[in-house]
């Protein structure tokens, strides 16, 4: 073979290698959106499950916070238990285990089966989520890792946007049971996915529990977990009590609200690809913006939001700033942990879920006591704490460069 043919070889082996690469990306990008949807799916199903599985609609949300609260445990520790496996295995087995936890939870006859199912579910989600955050760096070239890893998170802006209001719809059409069949269906049309067109992906090196939780010495990373918890605790204070906001302050029927929160979606995706570009470049200027915009937004919905214009309008700005929080976040944790990236994954998505739970907590208990107006205002000054905390702690440079 002539050195000219090698050239031509060699170039031609590349670029397949760049395509299996980028459609790796596309799948992990799939699978977030199937383990975030997998999470997510009670939201819109409380009513039917809760009355067919004989608990009260508050005792069948546990069922959303129980899912929460195991993939915030569940990720350090199944990153240290994985050892040196090879991650497209690992990653195969969790979406298998994502399966079966929704058959269980579609078949459940009780609440009991229903609780292990989604135990399985949090199990999944917080393993898949840990891993696949730092694969993108492994699948394209260096100036594609930023695109790539915002392509991998848009998948949990895409389930906010389509994957709960399309199994609500399933469940309206066919049984709340069907959409846990349907999530079921998708996971494993992942697992073949992740199987096809990730390369072997072995692992770096181990990551022992005890080294996971070292990585707390380093001033960056818990600056970087510190506006995690803020940021995302804040915004799930405020948003899951943004529906009676909005119907107490601008009179909003169900069809008004439904295309408001589709506004919104449909702008966090744009923030996500929007914050992933900037925080390869500054992950701190992009957080400090986020967080600074945020403020405002919540905190002049309930007054604004008597206006359909203004109401829109600040459901965008939230959108398009809250889009961008995990994907800026989680190139803060990266950027600052470039040889212990799973591990460092590990302790972003504990404390993101566990985040989400305590934000649904903090905003009842505020809500409860003071009107759902508190959320908004609670909301607004854990954002403007995540601010002080990005613009005064340690910040790492950005990935890309």
């Amino acid at each position: 073979m002539t050195q000219a043919e090698e050239s031509v070889r060699t170039a031609d082996t590349r670029e397949r290698a760049g395509v299996r690469g980028r459609l790796g990306v596309v799948a992990l990008a799939v699978g977030t959106f199937t383990v975030v949807t997998s999470e997510m799916l009670p939201v819109g199903l409380l009513t039917p499950m809760s009355g067919s599985l004989g608990v009260s609609e508050g005792t069948a949300g546990l069922t959303l916070t129980i899912t929460g609260l195991v993939a915030a445990v569940s990720a350090p520790l199944l990153i240290s238990a994985g050892g040196r496996l090879d991650r497209r295995v690992a990653l195969c087995a969790l979406a298998a285990v994502l399966v079966i936890g929704n058959l269980g939870a579609a078949w459940a006859p009780g609440f009991g089966v229903m609780v292990a199912a989604r135990v399985l579910v949090g199990i999944a989600m917080g393993g898949f989520w840990a891993i696949a955050a730092g694969l993108a760096v492994r699948l394209v070239p260096e100036r594609s890792v930023a695109a790539a890893t915002s392509l991998v998170f848009s998948g949990i802006a895409v389930a906010s946007v389509l994957g709960i209001p399309a199994g609500a719809y399933a469940g309206a059409l066919a049984g709340w049971r069907t959409a846990f069949v349907a999530a079921a269906a998708l996971a494993l049309l992942v697992l073949v996915a992740l199987a096809v067109l990730l390369p072997p992906l072995p692992a770096e090196r181990p990551a022992p529990l005890g080294d996971v939780l070292r990585l707390l010495g380093d001033p960056r990373i818990r600056t970087g977990l510190a506006v995690v918890v803020l940021l995302v605790t804040g915004h799930f204070a405020a948003y899951t009590y943004v529906r009676p906001v909005l119907e107490d302050v601008s009179g909003s029927g169900e069809g008004l609200i439904g295309t408001l929160l589709l506004v919104y979606g449909a702008a966090g995706i744009a923030g996500n690809f929007l914050a992933g570009a900037g925080a390869a470049r500054s992950p701190r200027r992009t957080l400090l913006v986020i967080a600074t915009a945020m403020v405002p937004t919540v905190a002049l919905l309930p007054a604004l939001g008597g206006s359909l214009l203004a109401a829109g309008t600040l459901m965008a700005v939230w959108g398009l700033t809250y889009g961008g929080v995990s994907v800026s976040t989680q190139t803060w944790i990266l950027a600052a942990s470039p040889e212990a990236r799973e591990g460092a994954s590990s302790l972003f998505v504990g404390a993101f879920n566990g985040a989400i739970a305590l934000g649904a907590l903090l905003g009842g208990l505020a809500t409860d006591a003071l009107g759902t107006t508190a959320a908004m205002w609670l909301g607004a000054a854990l954002a403007a704490g995540a601010a002080v905390t990005t613009a005064t702690g340690r910040a790492p440079a950005g990935i890309g460069v």
